[in-house]
């Protein structure tokens, strides 16, 4: 099987297939997709080099999971913190205060653009798997998978979320059968209590009415319309803004954080742009300085929808960010509406 793919254009056909998924398993490992992006492309350069060692004993979509597995494991043994975070997991909600100084030394979780998903979802994944695509990529799914310790955190995803069995898990982490049953019986009673238990949940399209209350919101933050804004939340709706550790429950507070960060003295105007992702609606938000000229790139928005009303808003405050999203850094004054 190796002389098919035995030449570089041929291999980097092939490989090509299986980089979306890679990338979303190394992402479920490390809770970055920009540390999920040069993994992967550590991955495909480790399998190039090593091809000559490929004899088909196993697909290639296999051996590249082994490889990109073992890669993710070696770049968290080198961290310091092994697990990306996101507010809510590090404290109780706080009473309103402005905002004081980011945390850039805690490793905040990173959102995944839907984009990114095109093409794997289709692929079924193994007859063990214990969860569907669409779950996995929740932002609750990633934030709970990183507090498990890394190897712990392999052993489930490739058991419940790839679908391999015992003996192939086992084999991929030069482990026996016996101890990687063990590990996935930790990993699942941990998850447990930090996934809502009950059947899992069907995904589905945004209907007429939750595509008319994000149209609101997006008429709320461009009008700066405070009350407007509130209306639409939950009244125990959650706001977050890593790299900021603060994050505010219930309307009440989130609402003196708004007309804080919309405060007339401030000036300046927002503007959102509509993306996708963790299968969740999301805005790439652009801020405008009083007197500004053109927009500029502050923060992507992830929203959780609950009925006819807004659940939470984490806001992922990384310029970075954009890109992944196809989404400009700045746009000139002229792109206004």
């Amino acid at each position: 099987m190796a002389a098919p793919i035995g030449d570089q254009k041929n291999f980097q056909q092939l490989s090509e297939q299986y980089r979306g998924e890679i990338t979303l398993h190394c992402y479920r490992m490390l809770g970055s997709y920009h540390d999920a992006e040069d993994v992967v492309q550590e991955t495909l350069l480790r399998a190039w080099r090593g091809l000559d060692r490929f004899e088909g004993r196993t697909s290639l979509r296999n051996w590249l999971y082994r490889i990109a597995t073992n890669a993710c494991l070696s770049f968290l043994a080198r961290r310091a913190n092994q697990r990306r975070v996101l507010p809510e997991t590090q404290g109780p909600p706080a009473d309103f205060a402005p905002l004081g100084a980011a945390a850039d030394e805690i490793a905040w979780l990173e959102p995944y653009p839907d984009a990114a998903l095109e093409g794997i979802a289709d692929r079924e994944p193994g007859p063990e798997a214990r969860y569907e695509t669409h779950e996995t990529i929740q932002l609750a799914f990633i934030a709970a998978i990183q507090e498990l310790p890394a190897r712990q955190r392999a052993v489930l995803l490739l058991r419940d979320v790839v679908g391999w069995s015992a003996s192939e898990t086992a084999t991929l982490l030069a482990a026996s059968v016996a101890s990687v049953n063990s590990a996935l019986q930790r990993g699942r009673a941990t998850l447990s209590q930090r996934v809502p238990s009950g059947r899992k949940t069907t995904p589905h399209a945004l209907d007429d009415r939750q595509r008319k209350l994000l149209e609101r919101y997006v008429q709320t933050w461009e009008a700066s319309d405070l009350d407007g804004f509130v209306a639409l939340l939950r009244e125990d709706a959650v706001w977050s803004m890593p790299p900021w550790r603060q994050w505010y429950a219930g309307r009440t507070t989130i609402r003196e954080f708004m007309a804080w960060v919309w405060r007339p003295e401030r000036g300046g105007r927002h503007r959102l742009l509509p993306t996708t992702a963790n299968g969740r609606p999301a805005f790439g938000l652009y801020k405008s300085e009083r007197d500004g000229l053109g927009w500029h790139a502050f923060a992507i928005q992830v929203l959780a929808l609950q009925d006819d009303a807004i659940a939470s808003v984490t806001n992922f405050v990384d310029t970075r960010l954009f890109t992944p999203f196809g989404l400009p850094r700045a746009m000139p004054t002229h792109s206004d509406r």
